[in-house]
């Protein structure tokens, strides 16, 4: 139990890595912005050209970590990541117009994203059973969390050296992610069958046929929760530059705010739904609609620096209660053999969150500060609704073979 308690704590190094990719951007993006000379909506694009590719790829890689393994995807995927960081930061220190080619090293990013947290994710699954699984999905999450608090933090810090030195830290950072992870972690004992890819698509649409419903309805739950955090974030970012003049570490720290209560949230549902091994579906709803209650309260900061906090904080709580409970319910609907698939789809329409918040939130914003944010309550109050109306804990935390 210490090797894979130990196992997991490493493991933990990959989401903290990866949300660093976007997380370490969005408080230096007015900087970005004047610096680059282009538009707010502009510089959204740095995380949509970073989240769309890794949610298209996705899939693909979770099918190969169900035949392959998990390692041997995981390992290449943050190197790539690192190399990724290393085109944006050469076009932007050798290039008078470098914006094109620091999205083209962003798209390379993604697609080394798409194969570290969901196939992480996976192989905790792997590693631990349905009750055991709660926690270590409340550490990956924590650790998630713990990424994002921190990294506006150290991206600010960074920052203060040059602006695209925040792309040359990925890959400083990845290379001994993956040595911890190649020569430390060890896969669960049993061979992968190489089924052709058709059975494998069979084996898939049986648990989809079985507990689609339930899944559907999840994913929705997850894609919603990081939509309206990274849509959030980038409109505070903007708001604390421009209304209240708070720039460079301060404006790092007030955008953790959320992060930080999310990652410690997260953990304690984790352990919370492991003594209890039920409640999935009550923490979900719970989750969305705290996260619902703060949007509806977020246009107060517009005009009022100190109310911000402590809505950031509302909406970080509620995402930690989400995210645990969701993270169980899918890792826990496959065996090991379908599991990286099922994940990967579920760590795809998260990407497509991430990557849809902050472009939309933008053009949301024409339509004034309060419609933008109740558009997101409004988003975060119905996805909450329909997931306690049609999930099952029941039928998706079932064994795949059990009859529906």
């Amino acid at each position: 139990m210490q090797a894979k308690k130990r196992m997991i704590l490493i493991l933990s190094l990959v989401p903290f890595l990866m949300v660093l990719g976007n997380s370490m951007l969005i408080p230096e993006f007015p900087t970005i912005r004047s610096q680059l000379n282009i538009s707010q909506f502009q510089v959204g694009l740095l995380i949509t050209f970073f989240s769309a590719p890794a949610a298209a790829a996705i899939p693909f890689l979770g099918y190969l970590s169900d035949k392959k393994g998990r390692k041997i995807i995981i390992v290449p995927a943050v190197i790539l990541y690192g190399i990724g960081g290393v085109v944006s930061g050469l076009a932007s220190v050798l290039m008078e117009s470098p914006y094109a080619v620091i999205l083209g090293g962003r798209v390379i990013q993604g697609l080394g994203a798409a194969g570290t947290a969901p196939i992480a994710m996976a192989l905790a699954g792997d590693l631990y059973k349905t009750k055991e699984r709660s926690e270590s999905m409340g550490i990956l999450e924590a650790a998630n969390g713990m990424g994002k608090v921190l990294s506006p933090i150290i991206g600010a810090a960074v920052a203060l050296i040059v602006w695209y030195a925040l792309f040359f830290s990925y890959a400083i950072l990845s290379l001994p992610v993956a040595f911890f992870i190649w020569l430390l972690i060890k896969e669960p004992a049993g061979t992968r069958e190489e089924a052709p890819f058709r059975e494998y698509l069979s084996s898939m649409a049986v648990i989809m046929q079985k507990k689609g419903i339930s899944l559907l309805f999840n994913f929705l739950g997850g894609m919603v929760v990081l939509f309206i955090l990274f849509g959030v974030l980038s409109i505070i970012s903007d708001i604390m530059e421009t209304n209240f003049n708070l720039g460079g570490i301060a404006r790092g720290a007030v955008l953790s705010i959320p992060l930080l209560f999310m990652s410690v949230t997260a953990y304690l549902t984790g352990l919370y739904l492991k003594n209890k091994g039920k409640y999935y579906k009550i923490s979900y709803f719970a989750g969305l609609l705290t996260v619902s209650a703060a949007m509806a309260l977020l246009p107060l900061c517009y005009r009022n620096a100190l109310i911000c906090p402590l809505m950031l904080a509302q909406l970080g709580f509620g995402s930690g209660l989400v995210l645990p409970a969701i993270n169980t319910m899918v890792t826990s609907a496959a065996e090991s053999e379908q599991r990286g698939g099922i994940t990967s789809l579920y760590g795809s329409v998260r990407f497509i969150g991430v990557a849809l918040g902050p472009p939309v939130f933008s053009l949301l914003q024409n339509g004034g500060i309060t419609f933008m944010f109740l558009s997101g309550g409004a988003a975060a109050l119905t996805a909450g609704i329909l997931g306690f109306l049609f999930i099952s804990e029941k039928i998706i935390l079932q064994p795949a073979g059990s009859p529906a």
